[in-house]
């Protein structure tokens, strides 16, 4: 397969994801917050205090502060920023594994390595993008079983493509791996694990609110 046609056919992809991304941010500007709870005031301040419960919280700010005006003071939208941003790092890492995998010099073993990297990369990016999906089909109101449902798809994906980041980086931790190509791989994907664990936190915050708060509607 040509290096031409992977990268039109990463571009294709990404600029499907883009547009998907752009229909479903502008869809959710409308909705209302899925808590009652105070917010702070401004969207970059409501963006600073959801990262504060991150692993990475000056990497979640980086990574989001972007999207402050499509995203408001919405749990909802904010995590589905979290994890299409995770989603588009992904799709790039993978694309330059891709790459890396042509690097002249590599032995049998190191060029396998890279390879098991590139196909774990690729189930991290489909599993990214079930969750943006899913995440997508979940609506507001009470914490139903429907609600429950899609967020527990949603908890499973994302946490299996933060272990497939793992996957790869540990693939290539064995003696006489090719040390450049391993600091460039490793640097790419540990980037994407970072905002693949904040994303994961930002779910795992909106779920666990919109329990609270339809526990709270359900009180007589």
């Amino acid at each position: 397969m040509s290096t031409t046609y992977l990268h039109s056919n990463h571009m294709a992809k990404l600029n499907t994801f883009l547009l998907l991304l752009s229909f479903l941010l502008c869809t959710f500007c409308r909705e209302g917050s899925t808590t009652g709870t105070a917010r702070p005031s401004g969207n970059a301040g409501f963006i600073k205090a959801s990262c504060s419960a991150t692993l990475y919280p000056d990497l979640c700010v980086q990574s989001l502060s972007g999207y402050a005006s499509a995203v408001q003071q919405s749990e909802k939208r904010l995590a589905l920023a979290a994890l299409s941003v995770s989603l588009a790092r992904a799709r790039s890492a993978t694309a330059f594994v891709t790459n890396m995998a042509k690097a002249k010099g590599l032995k049998a073993r190191e060029y396998q390595a890279v390879k098991d990297c590139m196909d774990t990369m690729d189930d991290s990016v489909d599993r990214l993008s079930q969750s943006v999906r899913e995440l997508g089909r979940v609506g507001g109101g009470r914490a139903s079983q429907n609600f429950m449902w899609h967020m527990s798809n949603v908890q499973t994906w994302v946490s299996a493509a933060l272990t497939d980041d793992t996957t790869c980086v540990d693939g290539l931790a064995f003696y006489g791996m090719n040390q450049r190509v391993k600091a460039a791989i490793k640097g790419k994907v540990s980037n994407v694990a970072q905002v693949t664990s904040n994303a994961l936190a930002l779910v795992n915050r909106f779920a666990e609110r919109h329990r609270s708060a339809a526990a709270r509607t359900e009180k007589p």
